[in-house]
């Protein structure tokens, strides 16, 4: 491997930035600049400067940041700002070959090699490689292992490599991939060479692991919330799916989303009903023909207003950012897949909306699937468990904001206001006493037992298990016979979901008290559970709208700009976020700028993208 060589650099780097891609790579020593000159930026967002400067700097980073808080910059700027190419290793060729796209478009030097590219393209990005004409090149994990890949990268100079989605390197985690295992080989190889690993959707045991499998023991890790305040989270029992989905739908007209089904045949007939509804819906799974899918995709990502009908193979890599819905027809397999595809809504930061529609055939229809599939049984285990922490969520009676973060281990105090449970609350019961039993029967069989084992030392119930630990003898042992043992399965979810119960994967699920569960003991803390968790929940009814607080002026000229970008994205082939996100045409229909110096101050306009865009958008404004 080359050494790193230290580049030299001037204030004219940033227009050459924006030349075509047989320009020289683009250096620039400071990170605000490149943040402001090429991204269109004028500060950071939370921790991001943190991360940026410590890995310009040469440091080796974890980065654990929720969907939609820029963790792409945190990799995109260092490399940018370092000598050499920064190689990222993205799991699909989807999402290559969207950032790959935007980046161009903010005229950075890009550019991927994957398996879809033919002989003469990855020629063509080889030999730009060699000389010096690209500052960020994606790869796929597999790339790592084939012939000929090491040897490349052993005569450029790298900037960085940045491990997106590490997820998929841990097998606690919801996207497991056995390639990104190889990665650990870049400490070695490459020592000298900083490695940052990002991710959006990481418990505590995944975390571990993605540190430990990456030898990156040694790294800063960063940690920002995990809340998305602009998502509105509603949860409704499952009595007739598609009326309930088409009446969440109608308070979506003109927006685009993602309507989740399990299986593909779901997906095809959900798709041609809704159309049949009026709603335009496109089906999207892996058993159609790939030139099908791709198709679909494209529609998605460029048209407006369209609903795509989509099995959990759609999404991971979906860089749109105006996506204003996602909902689920059927139960996700855990919290993490969950967030995960809930958080494809709103990247934006505008207002968004996560509805879901369960019923205990998904549980099943789930157990099931885990029982039937070849994964060891210690992974059996923690899929089990974490279909039970997604139970926990959907029969919580508190906030849904409270428990989907508390799995991630973060607190939060509650009553969001911006999900079912906190705006229509549900019946509840006082649980208290019922808490303090269940809580007592973890503690009492000495933390070491799964839910299943600890239901039956409370309703007394004599197994084979219970008589050999003698946990008949226990005080705890039928303490709860007056509850049905299903309610004590729900009670341990709920607890589970308020972070007061933890499950530890690495003792085989076994259920360890969390020291919060103290004020409980001590009735400091009152507790209460959801009656009949299964009820219908009401929906959270909102003005979605990225326009909504526009005035009526403002709002038209909105409009007028939505379509002047879809004329210029359609005439390039690319999506109309890549041009610009809506926030930054709401920011122009409020600000009405008159002179490309006072555009260039809105947010998400870059020199780039001024250059490109700003007489275009100037003129459309003059008309207004």
């Amino acid at each position: 491997m080359r050494a790193i060589r230290p580049r030299r650099f001037s204030p004219s780097d940033v227009s050459a930035k924006v030349t075509s891609l047989l320009a020289p790579a683009f250096v620039h020593h400071d990170p605000l600049n490149v943040l402001a000159s090429v991204f269109g930026h004028k500060a950071f967002r939370g921790q991001q400067e943190d991360v940026v400067r410590h890995v310009t700097g040469g440091g080796d980073a974890v980065v654990l940041f929720p969907t939609g808080a820029g963790k792409s910059l945190c990799y995109q700027i260092p490399a940018l700002c370092r000598a050499g190419v920064g190689v990222v290793i993205s799991p699909l060729i989807a999402l290559m070959r969207d950032q790959v796209e935007a980046l161009k478009q903010a005229g950075v030097k890009a550019a991927s090699l994957n398996s879809s590219m033919g002989g003469d393209e990855q020629r063509a990005v080889r030999d730009a490689l060699f000389a010096g004409k690209i500052d960020l090149l994606y790869v796929a994990p597999e790339r790592f292992s084939a012939p000929g890949f090491h040897d490349l990268l052993s005569r450029i100079d790298i900037a960085l490599f940045a491990i997106d989605e590490a997820h998929c390197v841990s097998q606690w985690g919801h996207d497991f991939r056995p390639e990104y295992r190889e990665l650990v080989q870049l400490k070695e190889l490459y020592p000298d060479v900083p490695r940052i690993a990002l991710t959006a959707t990481a418990d505590p045991t995944t975390r571990a692991d993605i540190i430990e499998r990456l030898g990156l023991e040694r790294a800063e890790i960063f940690t920002a919330s995990f809340d998305r305040p602009n998502i509105a989270y509603t949860i409704v029992e499952r009595a007739n799916a598609r009326r309930q989905l088409l009446a969440f739908l109608v308070r979506h007209k003109g927006n685009s989303g993602i309507v989740y089904c399990l299986s593909r045949a779901k997906v095809e007939a959900t798709a041609q009903w809704l159309s049949g509804e009026g709603i335009a819906a496109l089906p999207y799974h892996a058993g159609l023909d790939a030139a099908v899918r791709s198709r679909h995709q494209d529609a998605f990502l460029r048209e407006e207003g369209l609903c795509l009908v989509a099995t959990v193979a759609f999404g991971m890599g979906i860089d749109k950012p105006d996506v204003r819905y996602v909902a689920h027809l059927d139960l996700p397999a855990s919290i993490e897949a969950y967030y995960q595809e809930t958080g494809r809504a709103g990247r934006d930061g505008q207002p968004a909306d996560a509805w879901m529609s369960y019923g205990m055939a998904d549980v099943v229809q789930r157990r099931r699937m885990i029982a039937e599939g070849n994964a060891p049984d210690a992974i059996k285990r923690v899929e089990n468990a974490k279909l039970n922490a997604l139970l926990g969520v959907c029969e919580t009676a508190s906030c849904r904001r409270q428990a989907i973060l508390a799995h991630f281990g973060e607190s939060h105090p509650g009553s969001c206001g911006n999900c079912d449970t906190c705006l229509t609350p549900v019946e509840t019961w006082e649980g208290t006493e019922a808490a303090i039993k269940a809580l007592a029967a973890i503690y009492r069989t000495g933390q070491r037992f799964g839910a299943a084992h600890i239901v039956d030392v409370l309703v007394g119930k004599a197994t084979d298990k219970v008589a050999r630990f003698g946990h008949d003898n226990q005080p705890v042992f039928g303490a709860g016979r007056d509850i049905d043992a299903k309610v004590w399965q729900s009670v341990i979810r709920q607890l589970t979901a308020m972070g007061l119960i933890i499950v530890d994967h690495d003792a085989h699920g076994a259920l360890t008290l969390d020291e919060s569960a103290r004020a409980v003991f001590r009735k400091e803390r009152p507790i209460t559970f959801r009656r009949d968790p299964g009820r219908k929940s009401a929906e959270v009814r909102r003005a979605l709208s990225v326009s909504a607080d526009l005035g009526p002026e403002a709002r038209e000229i909105f409009e007028a700009l939505r379509a002047k970008r879809a004329e210029l994205a359609k005439a390039q082939g690319v999506p109309p976020y890549v041009v610009f996100h809506d926030s930054t045409l709401k920011a122009m229909a409020l600000a009405r700028p008159r002179s490309l110096d006072a555009m260039a101050l809105l947010p998400g306009i870059g020199a780039a993208k001024l250059e490109r865009y700003g007489e275009a958008f100037l003129k459309m404004l003059a008309q207004t």
